[in-house]
Order: structure tokens, then C-alpha cells, then sequence
């Protein structure tokens, strides 16, 4: 099956754990005989060498962005990039492998970010927000030109420039990416369309209006999850994809309830497809770092209302009352950062408390083989990804009852997010109790061989097949 998929982030660029599932469900579709031609908002040329070895795809012209009446077709020609960033205007395809090809597509989306306008004045924000050097944060659209040496010049189509970053422009952008899928879908043969989370939901509905393929969307969070109870535009855009699509996946059972008591979508179109983990070979795992206490509890993930800090910094407060010399690691960046670290100096638990910021695949690394346990207190997590990590590196984890991967982890502890009397008492169970422990550990471990991805595959490519035919 030739797979038109638009994604939103990729290794090692990464905000969260969709770049991290896309990364894995990819991979594994390979391995079922699956062709993809997977869409990114910006290819950096540093991902991953077994999956993107960038041969960049380019920027896509935009004949509905034509300033003038010039006629001009756009042409697949070779350019010379600098520092891997493609010159706009080009339309430059290039092959991983004989079943794996990119688009790159420069963009500014960041669902998870924080506004620019706190930016410029409190640095701690900018952990997880920068821009490269030579660039600002304008997005602009501009009218490309050949300089290919050996090339007849010829009027080319304009680019939407994209500041291949995560940016302020999100409505303007996620509209322009739209018109992405509508001309890579002219551009292209593929048997179906495939689009991951709310940003890329309208370019997967152009694409399919262009070229009557099948469409399936891909739901790894909703609005509802992140905000409550929410019927603003990006509730609008989940709504409309999921309606326009063929087949809804959603990541667990939470999430599938939630759209269809939410979104009103018959449960009949809802596929359930667990999120899953790439096996590693804990004989090549790193020497033991130092540890920076007898005992460390860690968080790791977005500093927002959605992944429960809140909740974290409370149970801590009732921890050290009984484990005086226990650490707390904050992993991540966040709108509520700073809220955070104010509430961890009002409980007079500043020596305890260390706030990394936004950490790499190898310092996360380190920082599971110096921890006692995991905890993810989330308010409403579709699924969670970072627990199965956490359980592979032999860390006991501690996770919310309202989290879709509560429904496939049998050994960790479980309790609702606001009652941090039950998450402190687990955690201190965990800290004083080795056989608890080392159960949590042993049992963990062996859950994750079948808890990959290849499963998620293999069910994703029986939807494929299941709607196209």
C-alpha cells in the first residue's frame, strides 16, 4: 500500500510524543510492505540515518499564492542548499529507500508552545523556542527564483516561506499546509492518505478532494484533552477531519470515547490503535551516571495544565515530609514552567527540585538510570508514550487512571490525577518497599516486547487495505 502520510515533527526534532510515534509507526509499516511518502513541516537533514537520510524533498510553490498573471510551470530540478535548508521555490524529491521518499515543507506550527509575546523578556520560556541564527519569526510569502546553473531559467511559482520553526503564525500556517497537501496530491501517486493530529487534518482533507483517495485520520491528542471542554478553531479543525475522514484512529480507548462524546462520531468509523515502543538492548545501555541523591521521583513531559505538574509538586510536598532527602526531576518546558517553579519555592522545596528544560533522547537517557520512579499525574493523556520508555529503562512507573496507556499496562500503579494524597502514599510505597520495586521493574520489562509497534502496524495496515478496497 502507497501511503500519502502528512506528519508534523520528526526525530530528533521533537516537542512531544508525536514526533517520537510517528518515528516508531513509520518503521514498522516499512516492515509490512508499506510505501510512504511522509510530509514534514521542516527536514533538518540530521534525522535519524536508518529512516531519513535527507534527501530533502523541498519547499512546495503555491500556484493559488501567484502575485502576477506570469505563466510558468514548476520544475524537479537539483539545488544547492545551504546548511540543509532547502531554496524555496523547488520542488526537490529524494528517496530513503525504494519505499520511503520525504516532502519537506518549511513551517512554523507548534501546538504546544509558548506565546512570543513572553518570549522576548523571560528567557526560561525559550528553552523549547528558538529560532535559527539568521532568521527571525516573520513568515512571508515570496516569489522564488531558478538559479540552477545549467537549467533554463523559466518563471517559477511562488513559495509560502515558512520559518521552518515553531512559530506564532499557526492559523496562517496550518491553512498554507493545506494547500501543500492540495498540490502534492496532483503531484503524486499514492492508494491512501494518512494525517496525524489536528495541524495536518486540512491538508489531508485537500489531498483527498484532489485525488479521491481514502483518508484516514490520526488522533494523538484532541482540544479537549488540552483544554477542557474547548469548541474554538482547533476543536473545529478535529471536528471537520474526522468527519470528512474515512477511518478515525484513535490512539486508546480514552480517546475514542472522547470523540465520540465530544466530537459526535459514530464509534462504528473509530479504530483503536495503541501507541507502542521501539525495543532496545539493555546490554548496550550507557555507564550509571552520578547520582544527585539517595532517591530521585521524575516527571517528564510538558509543563501544561494537561500534563498535571500541578498535581506532581503537591504529592511531592507530602513525600519529603516522610523522605526528607528525596529529589524531584521536572523534565520539559511549558506555559506553566514558571507557575511550577513559583509553587515549588512557596513549599520551600527549591533544594529538591530540579528543572532540566526540554531534554535530547540520550539525556533522557541518563536521567531514567538515576531514577527510583516515574510518575505522569496526567489530567487527561490520550495515550503517553513516556511510561513504556520509562518501564524499558527499569524504571517503576506511577501513571493516571484518565491516560490511555493505563489500559494496556497491567504492572504500574495507577490513581486518579487530583488525588495527590493516593499519588504521594505510591511513591513513597515504591521509594521504601525493594520487593515492590523490583517487581514494578522485572514485570515492566517484560511487558514491552509486546508492546511494539510492529502490533500497531499491522493493524494500521488492515485499516489501509480495509478502505481502499
Amino acid at each position: 500500500m502507497k501511503v500519502l502520510m502528512f506528519g508534523w515533527e520528526f526525530p530528533p526534532h521533537i516537542s512531544g510524543g508525536l514526533g517520537t510515534a510517528c518515528f516508531g509507526l513509520t518503521q514498522s509499516l516499512l516492515q509490512e510492505n508499506n510505501e510512504l511518502l511522509f510530509v514534514v513541516p521542516k527536514a533538518h537533514g540530521d534525522e535519524p540515518a536508518s529512516t531519513m537520510q535527507i534527501i530533502n524533498a523541498s519547499d512546495v510553490p503555491l500556484p493559488q499564492l501567484e502575485p502576477n498573471e506570469k505563466k510558468g510551470r514548476v520544475q524537479r530540478i537539483e539545488t544547492i542548499s545551504r546548511n540543509n535548508i532547502a531554496t524555496p521555490g523547488v520542488m526537490k524529491e529524494t528517496k530513503i529507500s525504494e519505499q520511503y521518499s520525504t516532502i519537506e515543507v518549511q513551517a512554523a506550527l507548534d501546538p504546544y508552545s509558548i506565546s512570543t509575546s513572553t518570549t522576548t523578556t523571560h528567557t526560561i520560556n525559550r528553552w523549547n523556542y528558538e529560532f535559527p541564527p539568521g532568521t527571525n519569526e516573520a513568515v512571508d510569502v515570496v516569489e522564488a527564483t531558478n538559479f540552477t546553473e545549467g537549467v533554463t531559467e523559466e518563471p517559477v511559482l511562488p513559495v509560502y516561506q515558512f520559518s521552518g520553526t515553531y512559530g506564532p503564525k499557526l492559523s496562517e500556517e496550518v491553512d498554507r499546509y493545506a494547500d501543500v497537501g492540495k498540490e502534492l496530491a496532483r503531484s503524486y501517486e499514492f492508494d491512501i492518505i494518512h494525517a496525524h493530529d489536528w495541524m495536518t487534518f486540512p491538508a489531508g482533507i485537500m489531498a483527498k478532494k484532489e485525488s479521491g483517495k481514502p483518508l484516514v485520520v490520526h488522533v494523538h491528542a484532541t482540544e479537549v484533552d488540552r483544554s477542557g471542554i474547548s469548541f474554538g478553531k482547533v476543536y473545529d479543525i478535529e471536528k471537520k477531519g474526522m468527519e470528512e475522514a474515512d477511518c478515525v484512529v484513535a490512539v486508546s480507548e480514552w480517546t475514542k470515547n472522547i470523540i465520540v462524546q465530544y466530537y459526535g462520531i459514530p464509534e462504528e468509523k473509530i479504530q483503536v490503535v495503541h501507541n507502542g515502543i521501539i525495543p532496545k538492548d539493555q546490554a548496550q545501555a550507557m555507564q550509571y551516571p552520578e547520582s544527585i541523591g539517595s532517591r530521585m521521583v521524575t516527571f517528564v513531559g510538558r509543563i501544561t495544565h494537561q500534563k498535571g505538574p500541578r498535581y506532581f509538586v503537591e504529592a511531592a510536598r507530602k513525600v519529603l515530609d516522610k523522605f526528607p532527602d528525596t529529589h524531584f526531576a521536572i523534565v520539559g518546558s511549558g506555559d506553566l514552567l514558571p507557575q511550577t517553579i513559583d509553587r515549588v519555592a512557596q513549599l520551600k522545596m527549591s533544594k529538591n527540585f530540579h528543572f532540566t528544560g526540554f531534554l535530547n533522547n540520550e539525556l533522557i537517557n541518563r536521567i531514567w538510570m538515576m531514577s527510583n520512579v516515574y510518575v505522569m499525574p496526567s489530567v487527561s493523556e490520550p495515550f503517553g508514550i513516556t511510561p513504556l520508555e520509562a518501564m524499558q529503562a527499569g524504571v517503576p512507573v506511577i501513571i493516571s487512571k484518565q491516560s490511555g496507556v493505563s489500559e494496556i499496562l497491567p504492572h504500574a500503579l495507577k490513581v486518579n490525577f487530583w488525588d495527590t494524597e493516593a499519588l504521594a502514599e505510591a511513591i513513597c510505597s515504591v521509594l521504601q518497599y525493594q520487593s515492590l520495586s523490583s517487581m514494578l521493574k522485572e514485570r515492566g520489562q517484560k511487558e514491552i516486547p509486546r508492546l511494539t509497534w510492529k502490533k500497531s502496524a499491522q493493524k494500521l495496515t488492515r485499516i489501509y487495505h480495509a478502505i481502499a478496497n
